[in-house]
């Protein structure tokens, strides 16, 4: 037996080309197949197209599909086009039908339709079933292929099935008891079936303290609770407890992912645009929406600038420190909304309420003022040379950053509670709402003080 790391990782992947350039199937199949596939797949993608097309014919559909689940979405729409249809419905039905599922999502209905009649007619109706659901919810994301027992089944028994089951579910860490009308009764461990004496019945070792999602729950609450509760997998069950699915913790891992990256959308105001393999036109066209708005939000604190003209005719020094109140608003309270927004999308806010994330924001306001008015204090004084505009921009700076931290914490509160995503209280939002409110509080404390500079 080939061991892959007991060779040079170079050198490896250079005999499985070579072999595949000389079509050489046996010697190519005993390197090739003998990987992980992740390994695989680190050779796979270097491939060009005619080195695929012979890749596929050394290869079956279904010595190919735990590689191809390793691809990404976008490449296994591409690869898709590279296949004929025997060899796709052969890969498909090799597929976890989830898995299966979220492709055909992302396909055309004529071309998906054409390939679930090319399937395994009974995986066909599992994923035509899954495709009814809504995305982004627990139906939508769940596997069809699980264990389920009796509760008058002998642990034996049990074992017994399971080595012609298994093979076939998702997982098998967890087997579910029904009763005759397929209702969720108890769960099962592996771990607690293995230890059980063989004579011993499913119904006095199974857990009856069940935790379950229901088919139209949102994904990311089923990510939350099965983070809650270290589950590997979570039941899926309909208002009358009838088992439908299960949700694996790799397929929770995806959906994280996806929530991540739709706040970080959200944060940045580029909701759809920081996905790389999208042209500069779409990415433009995603971005611009919330440019634009952000140039009237410019008007405003042009606005405010143009309305203490005359305090900045009389002492022009006054325009100098704009982007330092500017830049430290903006700033500080971007900070704020991002701990808030993490807060709130790890749970964690709940548990201390708005009240005390406003008291620990404001609090961290004030001290950042503090530290960074003493800094004013020294430094103005030196290089211009005037002690009351240290004080004014010293002061300004103070309840700039105190108030400014205070509203990136509200704001995504107030949103979150209008059941809205928080994270569209996105950063270039909040730092022109506070470049406008440190502008007026700078002016204000300037024009009251202006006799003094």
């Amino acid at each position: 037996m080939v061991k892959f790391e007991e060779l040079n990782r170079e050198d490896y992947a250079t005999d499985v080309l070579h072999y595949l350039k000389q079509e050489n199937k046996d010697k190519f199949r005993e390197l090739f197949l003998e990987l992980h596939p992740t390994n695989q797949l680190d050779i796979f993608v270097q491939l060009n197209r005619q080195l695929r097309d012979r890749l596929y014919g050394l290869i079956s559909g279904e010595e190919f599909a735990e590689l191809f689940e390793g691809l990404d979405l976008e490449r296994q729409k591409q690869i898709i086009l590279e296949l004929d249809e025997a060899y796709i419905a052969e890969l498909f039905n090799a597929i976890p039908t989830d898995e299966v599922a979220d492709l055909l999502a992302e396909l055309e209905t004529f071309e998906a339709s054409k390939i679930l009649n090319s399937m395994d007619k009974e995986r066909a109706i599992i994923i035509r079933e899954l495709l009814s659901y809504p995305i982004e919810t627990a139906g939508g994301i769940m596997a069809k292929e699980f264990v389920t027992i009796k509760s008058t089944d002998k642990v034996s028994e049990v074992i017994d099935n399971l080595r012609f089951s298994a093979p076939d579910a998702e997982t098998i860490y967890y087997l579910y008891v029904l009763d005759q009308k397929s209702r969720l009764v108890g769960v099962l461990s592996l771990r607690d079936l293995i230890i059980a004496p063989a004579f011993e019945t499913v119904e006095n070792i199974m857990g009856t303290d069940i935790v379950t999602v229901t088919i139209d729950m949102d994904q990311e609450d089923v990510a939350k609770l099965m983070k809650r509760y270290d589950f590997l997998a979570v039941p899926v069950v309909t208002k009358e407890d009838v088992l439908t699915g299960i949700i694996t913790v790799d397929d929770v891992m995806q959906v994280m992912d996806e929530e991540v990256t739709e706040d970080f959308d959200e944060f940045i105001a580029a909701k759809g645009a920081i996905d790389i393999n999208i042209s500069s036109f779409q990415a433009a066209k995603k971005r611009a929406p919330w440019i634009v708005m952000l140039i009237f939000f410019g008007f405003i604190t042009g606005g405010v600038i143009n309305s203490f003209e005359e305090s900045l005719e009389q002492v022009v020094i006054l325009a100098a420190f704009i982007p330092l109140i500017m830049d430290s608003a903006g700033n500080a309270g971007t900070q704020s909304l991002a701990v808030v927004v993490r807060a709130i999308a790890t749970d964690s806010f709940e548990k201390k309420g708005l009240l005390h994330a406003v008291k620990r924001e404001f609090g961290t306001g004030i001290m950042l003022g503090v530290i960074t008015g003493i800094v004013l204090l020294i430094l103005v004084p030196i290089v211009y040379g005037n002690f009351a505009l240290s004080f004014i921009v010293a002061a300004s700076l103070f309840l700039t950053l105190s108030f400014s931290t205070v509203i990136g914490a509200v704001v995504p509160v107030v949103i979150n509670k209008l059941k809205l995503d928080p994270a569209i209280a996105s950063g270039p939002f909040i730092t022109t709402v506070n470049d406008i409110l440190g502008l007026i509080i700078y002016f204000t404390i300037a024009t009251t003080f202006i006799a003094y500079l």
